[in-house]
């Protein structure tokens, strides 16, 4: 299985709407035709065959953060749509303002001190290909035309960095249950944290090395509670 992430700019964040729903956005989790910073293009179709799985199976797809699958408190939502366009896979999530971390990620979103989505995949089709540069010459790439998604997350660091999230329905700052559950929290999701940083640098890519560090940090600020 692999990671590819996009970046993502919040531009819009407005009041709680009539009917009291919040926690949801609207965002390109991948954009086809660039280059991302693994030298991968996501080519248009890469997602169909895949999408119709999810449908046929009648699952959602999974919103995690930073990929933690093991910690069910990183399951902070849903994908509730998702589909291709021109642009790319774009996706409508709904995080769970039940859950404290979801309440306090999408506090973070909306504060913009997170802008990342990222997917977890794996490869069913690709090839390689040669794609000129505005600069002159060529470079070498790979072109992704079938993928198989697993899940959408919410990151701090991505590798393709083409991709904006659309609208964010806001709601209520984070309670101040919430708040208390957070700091409740606090230590054990500590020793969580402090079991990333070993099994990321076990992982061959720099790349990736670079990027879940980078998970690791945003998440030890993001809990830090003053």
């Amino acid at each position: 299985m692999k990671i590819k992430s996009t970046a993502t700019q919040f531009k819009d964040v407005p009041a709680e709407d009539a009917s009291g729903e919040t926690g949801a956005f609207t965002a390109y989790a991948s954009v086809f035709g660039n280059v991302d910073s693994y030298g991968d293009i996501v080519m248009p179709g890469a997602f169909l065959a895949d999408l119709d799985r999810w449908e046929e199976k009648g699952d959602p797809i999974p919103l995690l953060f930073g990929h933690n699958m093991a910690d069910p408190d990183f399951n902070i939502g849903v994908i509730t749509s998702a589909g291709e366009d021109e642009t790319g896979l774009k996706v409508t999530g709904q995080i769970d303002l039940e859950s404290p971390k979801g309440a306090y990620v999408y506090k973070l979103i909306k504060e913009r001190r997170i802008t990342q989505l990222s997917f977890a995949y794996d490869v069913l089709d690709q090839a390689k290909a040669t794609r000129d540069l505005d600069s002159g010459g060529t470079e070498d790439v790979i072109e992704l035309k079938q993928l198989t998604l697993h899940e959408v997350s919410i990151v701090p660091l991505g590798a393709n960095q083409a991709t904006d999230i659309l609208s964010v329905k806001a709601g209520r700052a984070i309670s101040s249950k919430n708040e208390d559950s957070l700091r409740n929290a606090h230590e054990s999701i500590g020793q969580v944290l402090d079991s990333l940083t070993p099994a990321e640098l076990s992982e061959k890519s720099p790349a990736i090395i670079r990027r879940n560090l980078a998970v690791a940090d945003v998440l030890s600020a993001a809990l830090s509670l003053s």
